[in-house]
């Protein structure tokens, strides 16, 4: 694992992820954040090591000090660490997992419709690649 980064693993194909993904890194004034896209193989390492193997392909992962987060959970302590006003609803942790769960559950079934889908995966630009894992 990278010392002191927290680990972003997200879906390379789904538009909504890579421009979240673009929105981190814009927003991420401490680089705090790695990325690695869950087809890769650096993001399978990482799940086994866990020992995750498959059937996170619809939920974004945040690795922190050898914890991980998954869902709404993953997503709200992401924004937690962002220098932008979404740093502010990490407060909806307060509201039932359950609920949160259930809304991210429908936002991702629905994100390939709603947002659409690349046919490779995403590939960061040359001045962010050292972000990428």
């Amino acid at each position: 694992m990278i010392n002191n980064k927290g680990i972003v693993i997200f879906d390379g194909y789904c538009n909504l992820c890579s421009w979240s993904v673009r929105f981190i890194i814009k927003h991420d004034k401490k680089d705090y954040f790695r990325f690695a896209s869950l087809q890769s193989d650096i993001a399978k390492e990482i799940l086994n090591t866990f020992d995750l193997s498959s059937g996170f392909d619809k939920s974004v992962i945040f690795i922190e000090e050898n914890n991980i987060y998954f869902k709404s959970d993953a997503a709200l302590r992401i924004a937690k660490k962002l220098n932008s006003y979404l740093k502010y609803s990490y407060y909806f942790i307060y509201i039932p997992k359950f609920i949160r769960d259930f809304i991210y559950d429908v936002i991702v079934k629905n994100r390939y419709k709603w947002f659409g889908k690349k046919d490779v995966c995403f590939i960061p630009y040359d001045d962010i690649s050292y972000k990428f894992l």
